[in-house]
């Protein structure tokens, strides 16, 4: 059965940074849990962080939003003594890069080149305009395809995938403690996001997970972007929704129904209960038919 943590909204503040400021983040819980190795998961608000410990100090994946700062602070030193001293970024997205101007202040924030641009640029949603990230919650180190991060004893890969769920996101795979955070390419038991509108795309996030598929082994632990913690398993039941649900879309779209006939038909109910998170099962009908409807 489906085991997706509920988005309690987080998410309708994520592509705009100002946002944050509009939410009561008090009632919010840091919640630890224990990946593999070196390596935890703090589920809170917006999306999920990946945190490194060990002798080296703190690495963290992403950082939710600026208010829930001192919360994370305290959930890091309950895990371990050390300094911070990187911020990974997955994607430019502000449930996930929120925290960045705050804890930009003592650590080095690292992401890919496109995270950079998008952050220190105007944000435009239709008629809304948000102002760039503080400067502060910049990427100082950035990169384009791949690099790697030695730290706590193992070597930490970041991986550019392109065009799946933005144009900015990014894979890291913590090699010797066998842990791989996908960020929001992976939505644990929901259907994906897909940011057509930052160069995301239906086929570059099918692609993107069949990569990571034939990367990781069985018992590769896989933190997602929201949602539980997973495995393989996981990321293979995730990865044939996406591909069946969108063979069922091109199929209704060959025969000539429109985005509104395609929206009654639905899909099969298996598919049914992926739909109740923050992406329902109509807006991914149209997220695939906006993907496809031009071929």
């Amino acid at each position: 059965m489906k085991r997706f943590v509920l988005l309690c909204g987080a998410l309708l503040f994520c592509l705009s940074y100002p946002a944050n400021a509009q939410r009561n983040f008090d009632d919010v819980v840091i919640k630890p849990h224990h990946a593999n190795g070196h390596i935890h998961m703090l589920e809170g608000a917006g999306g999920n962080i990946g945190v490194s410990v060990g002798d080296d100090g703190i690495l963290i994946v992403d950082d939710q939003f600026a208010p829930l700062a001192d919360k994370i602070k305290a959930a890091l030193r309950g895990l371990h003594a050390g300094d911070l001293k990187f911020v990974l970024n997955t994607h430019f997205h502000g449930d996930h890069t929120g925290g960045n101007p705050i804890f930009g202040r003592e650590a080095t924030i690292i992401a890919h080149t496109n995270v950079r641009k998008r952050v220190s640029s105007e944000v435009r949603r239709g008629d809304t305009v948000s102002p760039p990230m503080e400067k502060s919650g910049w990427p100082v180190i950035t990169f384009d395809e791949a690099m790697s991060i030695h730290f706590n004893g193992e070597e930490i890969k970041l991986m550019y995938m392109s065009n799946g769920h933005t144009d900015t996101d990014s894979f890291i795979y913590f090699t010797g403690s066998n842990v791989i955070h996908l960020g929001d390419e992976f939505f644990n038991g929901a259907f994906p996001y897909v940011d057509l509108g930052s160069g995301g795309t239906v086929p570059g996030l099918i692609r993107n997970i069949g990569y990571i598929l034939g990367e990781i082994g069985p018992n590769t632990r896989v933190i997602p972007g929201h949602g539980a913690l997973g495995g393989k398993e996981d990321l293979k039941a995730y990865h044939a929704m996406i591909i069946a649900t969108t063979d069922a879309v091109r199929s209704m779209i060959a025969e000539g129904k429109s985005l509104d006939d395609i929206k009654t038909a639905g899909f099969p109910a298996q598919w049914k209960d992926w739909g109740s998170g923050f992406i329902t099962e109509e807006r991914w009908i149209e997220t695939i038919y906006n993907s496809y409807s031009t071929e």
